[in-house]
């Protein structure tokens, strides 16, 4: 999958962990967008070196997309403990 799909990917990925994890952030949809980019990248990453499982070259893998997944919920919460949550 080349760098356009993980782009793809880390949209939805994002869209994904912002319907689990309702609320206003502080950066808004496109904090909340670059965050889900990133964190395609970074839960393939970590998938693919500290699991040992290798994100698959297909684009509905299952596994790529929870490894999406996780890793924009990861950094979604990282984002709102270190900038706050606007829900108080």
């Amino acid at each position: 999958m080349g760098i356009i799909g993980w782009i793809i990917l880390g949209l939805l990925a994002g869209a994904i962990a912002k319907l689990l994890l309702p609320g206003r952030d502080p950066g808004g949809l496109v904090g909340t967008t670059v965050i889900g980019i990133v964190g395609a990248f970074v839960g393939g990453w970590l998938s693919a070196h500290f699991l040992d499982r290798p994100v698959q070259h297909q684009f509905f893998d299952l596994a790529t997309w929870g490894a999406a997944i996780g890793g924009s919920l990861a950094l979604l919460i990282a984002y709102r403990i270190f900038f706050g949550n606007s829900r108080d």
